[in-house]
């Protein structure tokens, strides 16, 4: 059993914990607002409230965290506040899961609203962190728009970070 934090819990993100609660894993999923609570509990997933726009309400959300999954290619939003996501904000909230239990990471590099630059770039900076500190890293590039699909590759992705630690 691992513990599993989701960082955007939409649709996608609560059918995937779906099936790693009926696996027998912990999974937290982050929301920004209390209003999705209920959606997320209904899935056996606890419910953290935090956001990425203030990465402090998120920091304790690692505690006990194995796998980390920042999900977040079809966030809403300004462009600019997407941009923030996959560059400063991702890079900083990466870095705050060096010293901590976390083992793995999963990076969304395909997505439905985030521009595909900022997504490359999320990749970038991503990737330097797992490599600068040995943090094993998985890049999910199913189409969201192919839930199937997507489904497959994140399920693959977990079981692929667990099976390696």
């Amino acid at each position: 059993m691992a513990r599993i934090l989701i960082v955007g819990g939409g649709c996608r993100g609560r059918e995937l914990a779906s099936m790693l609660v009926g696996e027998g894993h912990a999974v937290r999923i982050t929301t920004r607002t209390e209003a999705g609570r209920g959606p997320i509990e209904a899935v056996g997933a606890e419910c953290w409230i935090g956001t990425p726009d203030r990465l402090a309400t998120l920091r304790a959300a690692l505690d006990g965290v194995t796998i980390l999954c920042w999900l977040l290619g079809s966030a809403s939003g300004p462009a600019q506040e997407l941009q923030a996501l996959h560059t400063t904000r991702l890079e900083f909230f990466a870095t705050q899961a060096i010293d901590t239990t976390v083992r793995g990471f999963i990076y969304e590099a395909r997505g439905t609203t985030t521009a595909a630059e900022a997504l490359r770039e999320g990749i970038d900076v991503v990737r330097g962190v797992a490599e600068g500190n040995a943090i094993p890293l998985v890049f999910l590039a199913a189409d969201p728009s192919d839930a199937e699909e997507w489904l497959a590759q994140a399920r693959a992705a977990v079981n692929s970070l667990l099976i390696g630690r």
